[in-house]
């Protein structure tokens, strides 16, 4: 390639707002982006935004803030100053750089930009989100949208829906696969015994789901077939639910108050990143019954880590898992079981589902997905 051929190298802006302690899928997306940005041939400069401010390292955002009184009042007395400085420096290299928001939002800085429209359950299940980020929505994403160069989604099946919804030309949005991290891989029983006795876990002997507490999820279906289950199979293999608690839940969570005085269900909440791994690893069988998503992290992450999956035949999911899952019908109690019971029971399809979800996780990478998403900004730049 001549010279005159050769691209200019990129300057990057990229909005870590979903980056903190606990990380949601979209703060996982953000947070592995910035980890590999700079490692993409052709970028040479990258910054990192939040909320109007500038973030020097990205990874500090995942401890929680510890601030003495002290520097507090210090903080405050040179709020007016540093506001200033950040408005200078975000104007200047709001010219240069190319900004990247990816969390549905892209602020006016970043006019002419990329932005991620993970999903678009906002306006699919109004009901299942609140108030707060319904306004917010309605308010913000439209502007962020019409500022945008190009679009970003996780999936095929959800640039579809994009292009469709909101009206927008093919040729200004792509598809971008999430990635998985090599910390979910299959792990031998010992590591996992002596790992999950601090939860008071066995290897082989609970199911898992990792999901958010909210609607869409579709935990109360899940809840509701796992009930229906034998009371020998409830016994031996309890279900463990991990994730934030959510809204809109008090249903889950009634159902849920139940299930652990029976002793058929467990709910742990945020599980420490570290751990996720582990969780994954030992489980017999990982369930995700959500009926809408964008992409869907949990189950090819649980694929990856060996162990079978099954999930919603919804939105993504069929086109994501690609023949790796089992697919099931969350909103028909009865169908739902009889897959659950046998996805914790038929050996053969547990085998076959091994084998054929660790080779489907294997074609998801983050760096693949950070090379990718710098091919989309050069298409602006």
């Amino acid at each position: 390639m001549s010279s005159a051929d050769q691209k200019p190298d990129l300057k990057v802006i990229l909005s870590v707002e979903a980056v903190e302690p606990h990380l949601s899928g979209i703060g996982r997306y953000s947070l592995e982006l910035a980890r590999r940005m700079d490692t993409v041939e052709g970028v040479s400069d990258v910054r990192f935004y939040r909320n109007g401010r500038w973030i020097a390292e990205p990874e500090k955002l995942l401890q929680s803030p510890l601030i003495g009184a002290k520097w507090q009042r210090w903080l405050r007395r040179r709020i007016p100053l540093i506001r200033d400085m950040e408005h200078r420096k975000t104007q200047r290299l709001g010219r240069s750089h190319l900004f990247h928001g990816p969390n549905f939002f892209l602020p006016e800085i970043g006019e002419g930009g990329v932005i991620t429209v993970h999903d678009l359950s906002v306006f699919r299940y109004p009901e299942m989100h609140p108030e707060e980020r319904l306004r917010y929505f309605d308010r913000e994403f439209s502007k962020s949208v019409g500022r945008a160069g190009h679009v970003i989604t996780d999936s095929e099946t959800m640039r579809r829906e994009v292009i469709e919804t909101l009206s927008l030309k093919p040729d200004d949005v792509t598809a971008v696969p999430l990635g998985v991290d090599s910390a979910f891989h299959p792990r031998s029983g010992g590591l996992l015994h002596k790992a999950l006795e601090h939860y008071d876990l066995t290897p082989d002997e609970y199911a898992l789901c990792v999901s958010t507490v909210e609607p869409r999820k579709r935990l109360a279906e899940l809840l509701i077939a796992w009930e229906m289950l034998p009371s020998s199979i409830r016994s031996r293999w309890p279900l463990i639910v991990t994730g934030g608690a959510g809204w809109l839940s008090e249903k889950v969570h009634r159902l849920m108050d139940k299930g652990q005085r029976e002793g058929w269900v467990r709910y742990l909440g945020y599980i420490p990143e570290p751990d996720l791994p582990i969780f994954y690893a030992g489980a017999r069988l990982f369930v995700y019954p959500s009926v809408y998503e964008g992409f869907g992290l949990p189950p090819i992450e649980a694929m990856a880590s060996g162990t079978p999956t099954i999930v919603a035949d919804a939105s993504c999911l069929p086109e994501v898992t690609a023949g790796g899952a089992m697919l099931t019908q969350p909103e028909n109690p009865a169908t739902f079981a009889h897959d659950l019971e046998r996805a914790l029971t038929d050996e053969q399809w547990r085998m076959a589902a091994r084998t054929r979800g660790l080779a489907v996780a294997a074609g998801y990478s983050w760096q693949r997905c950070a090379v990718s998403t710098v091919a989309v900004y050069r298409k602006l730049r």
